[in-house]
């Protein structure tokens, strides 16, 4: 479900599981598995990318659906542990955001020091509001880290999504190219930032990335439980069960 492509001492970690590279608990592992892997395997910087056209679509509710009270709980588990993993990578890491990532897509690459997506009528936000599902506290502040308190609030509160237009200009997205540059582009911007002095950059990085560590740090399990929660509520589970049916028949 993860490729690892090396381009020199940059690896690219592609999602591949079709057909919108959806997060399920298998994906959330792999891509962790993969991470470390890279990690291990001496990548100094990381890339992660999705299809042309879809980067991801985020949670995938109806599998998730599928599951009891504690493999919910398993599954947020996971997938902050995949956020942290990524926020305290101790290499530089660039989301080559291919095209569309709503909801748990656009929660991915908040995690990376940079972020390419592809120009075009692609949509990138975190729309948990609008499937009846509150935006937890430590995404909040990440997203306030990237775009600022206004716009965080702006954003979260409105379950919005945006196009690549203003994603630039918000801040939540540092570049908008043609969607066949779009990974060229963050492995360039990998590269450039490796030409650094090395000690150097990687110790002003840790400092910067030391709050997003620090946030999930403070994440105890009655925020894990609080958010499993919210999963079942019944305005939850309505809206999500809705959409479900929705994306059966499309």
């Amino acid at each position: 479900m993860v490729e690892t492509i090396a381009h020199g001492p940059i690896r690219e970690l592609r999602l591949a599981r079709p057909p919108v590279n959806a997060f399920d608990p298998a994906l959330m592992r792999a891509l962790r598995e993969a991470l470390r892997d890279a990690l291990a395997g001496g990548g100094e910087a990381i890339v992660v990318s999705g299809s042309p056209g879809r980067f991801s679509g985020g949670l995938d509710v109806p599998a998730l659906l599928t599951l009891d009270r504690a493999g919910i709980r398993d599954a947020w588990t996971t997938f902050f542990g995949l956020m942290r993993d990524l926020a305290a990578a101790p290499v530089p890491v660039a989301a080559a955001i291919t095209g569309h990532s709503p909801a748990g897509g656009t929660v991915l690459v908040l995690f990376a020091d940079h972020r390419v997506l592809a120009s075009g009528d692609f949509l990138v936000g975190l729309n948990e509001v609008r499937v009846g599902l509150p935006v937890p506290e430590v995404l909040l502040r990440v997203l306030a880290t990237v775009v600022g308190e206004r716009q965080a609030a702006r954003l979260a509160v409105g379950g919005l999504l945006v196009g690549p237009d203003e994603a630039l200009r918000i801040g939540l997205v540092d570049e908008v190219v043609p969607v066949a540059e779009v990974v060229p582009r963050a492995i360039a911007w990998a590269a450039d930032l490796l030409a650094r002095p090395r000690a150097a950059m990687t110790a002003t990085r840790a400092l910067v990335r030391r709050p997003l560590v620090e946030a999930f740090d403070a994440l105890g399990a009655r925020s894990i439980d609080a958010i499993t929660d919210q999963w079942f509520s019944p305005e939850a589970q309505a809206t999500l069960r809705a959409l479900a049916a929705r994306l059966k028949k499309s």
